[in-house]
Parts: C-alpha cells; sequence; structure tokens
C-alpha cells in the first residue's frame, strides 16, 4: 500500500458494489472471457537439501544480479500497463499523487512481485510456488476498492472489511471450488503475516516499491525520499534486507550523479539536460 488521495465517491461505488445482495453482478467494464479452470500441479522431484549460508560477499553478488534482472523486467511493466483490462489501468495513489508521469499499475506491481519470487534465492523450507501465488493476487481486491492508502483517511479496520469483502465477491465470481478457496486462502495468509512465504511476500511488497521509486528517481529526475523513510527496519527476512540494501546503495550512487549533472548546468539546468547528463556521468562512474 501506498500513499495517496483520491474521490471519497470511488469507495461509495466499491461498497456499493459488494454489498449488493445480488453476488455475482455483471462489470459493464470487465471483457466477457471463458471460464478456465486452471488444474495445480506438483512437482515429482524431491526438494533440494539445504545448501551452505553464502558468503557476505556471494550474497552481495547475488542480490546485485537479481536487482539487474528485475530493473530489466521494467521494460515489461511499461507494456502490460497500457492493457485494456481495468485491472491493469488501477494506478497506485501513490505515485499518482507524488506527480509521477504515467505510474504503474497494481498489476504492473503485482507483476514483479512474483518474478521477485521466482527469481530469488533457494530457501529451505519455503514453498517457492506459494510465494508466486501469493504475490499475484496480494492485491487482487483493489480490483473493486481501488489502492485504499493512508492519506485516504479510511480507518484500518475498515479497510480491511472492505477488501475483505470485495474478496469475496470476486472468489464468487469464480462460482467457490478450490481455485476460489485457494485465492481467499493466498490473500488471508498474506494480509496476517501468518507464514514465512507470507513474511517474503511482504517484503517484496515493500522491495518492488522502494525499486520503482528509484527508477522513477533516474527517469524524471523527483525526489521519493519518503518511501525509502517508510520502508526502512520494516524487513523480516534475509533476501528482502539484502536487496533493499542494494537498491538503496544504488540510489546513494544515483543521488551524487544527479549532484554532478546539476552542478554541470547550474544555474539553470533544463530537466531534459539533468538526465542526459545523469545518464552520461552514471555509466563513466559507476558501469
Amino acid at each position: 500500500m501506498m500513499g495517496g488521495s483520491r474521490p471519497l465517491t470511488l469507495y461509495t461505488k466499491s461498497y456499493t458494489l459488494i454489498s449488493s445482495s445480488i453476488a455475482p453482478r455483471f462489470n459493464p467494464h470487465r471483457p466477457i472471457r471463458n471460464r478456465t479452470v486452471l488444474m495445480s500441479s506438483s512437482s515429482s522431484h524431491p526438494d533440494p537439501s539445504p545448501s551452505p549460508s553464502p558468503s557476505p560477499s556471494s550474497s552481495s553478488s547475488a542480490a546485485a544480479a537479481a536487482i539487474d534482472f528485475l530493473s530489466l523486467c521494467h521494460r515489461l511493466k511499461v507494456i502490460i500497463s497500457s492493457s485494456s483490462f481495468s485491472f491493469s489501468t488501477t494506478k497506485r495513489a501513490g505515485w499518482v499523487r507524488r506527480g509521477v508521469r504515467e505510474p504503474e499499475s497494481v498489476a504492473d506491481h503485482m507483476y514483479r512481485m512474483g518474478v521477485m519470487a521466482l527469481v530469488a534465492p533457494d530457501m529451505p523450507g519455503i514453498d517457492r510456488d506459494r510465494c508466486i501465488k501469493m504475490a499475484i493476487v496480494h492485491d487482487i481486491a483493489e480490483a473493486i476498492v481501488g489502492d485504499i492508502t493512508p492519506s485516504d483517511g479510511v480507518p484500518k479496520l475498515e479497510k480491511n472489511r472492505m477488501e475483505k469483502e470485495a474478496l469475496d465477491h470476486m472468489c464468487n465470481l469464480l462460482g467457490g471450488g478450490s481455485r476460489a478457496k485457494e485465492i481467499h486462502d493466498l490473500w488471508m495468509e498474506y494480509e496476517e503475516n501468518s507464514s514465512p512465504e507470507a513474511k517474503i511476500v511482504k517484503d517484496f511488497d515493500k522491495v518492488e516499491m522502494i525499486l520503482q521509486a528509484l527508477e522513477y528517481e533516474n527517469e524524471q529526475g523527483i525526489d521519493l525520499e519518503e518511501f525509502f523513510q517508510s520502508t526502512a527496519g520494516k524487513f523480516q527476512t534475509d533476501v528482502g534486507k539484502a536487496w533493499a540494501f542494494e537498491i538503496t546503495s544504488r540510489r546513494k550512487k544515483s543521488s551524487c550523479c544527479f549532484d554532478i549533472a546539476r552542478f554541470l548546468l547550474w544555474p539553470y539546468p533544463p530537466r531534459g539536460a539533468v538526465s542526459v547528463v545523469f545518464i552520461l556521468t552514471q555509466q563513466l562512474l559507476f558501469f
């Protein structure tokens, strides 16, 4: 969840939708698609035996490689956000409130979290498939209620109730059954932070946000310090801490490059020129 503000009418409309006595309602903004039952499968291969703990240097290298890969995935998010599906065009409220140009959608955010779960290092006792599934459903209720943030002034208990009702409504649209139950259980597990997998995905939620903040800072020349402050010291897992450290380290380098770019173009640096000089400085100094 992120900071942001939005008209109260959004919540009024959402409440009307999910509180209706008619459970499965037709949404005119939702494309009509054939309903497909996805069959789950389990691997026949046993879990690998736990590997020795990596050294600090190898852990740092692994984190750097992971962040490189995830930064490249950012290009896919730009394409995905142009989808005509209403869920894919639900913009993350915090970016909208801060004037970010072409901000990511909720679907973009969940997609890269799923990729994070896919490329994360092996962790003994952790169900990777469950992490991936949890990542791609954890914000699914926002398809109805929107991205409710602390800045909206909605009490936490009320927010939780609205999102739970929205989730139940969406599961009802599936007609119940094992798939609806799985989505419901994954969502509840994440909300309650009740498993090792939930703790990892909670960390991925924060990691994806600060990585996105860094990318917006570099691309648009804006300061999004509050996002880094809001997540500092709140990571629960080793992988979350390692990736967050890698991102904040890169941000310090980027900040240095921006300072050099502004100095070279003083006293009236055009915004586009700052970005160009920033990129050149970054390439010369660090890459």
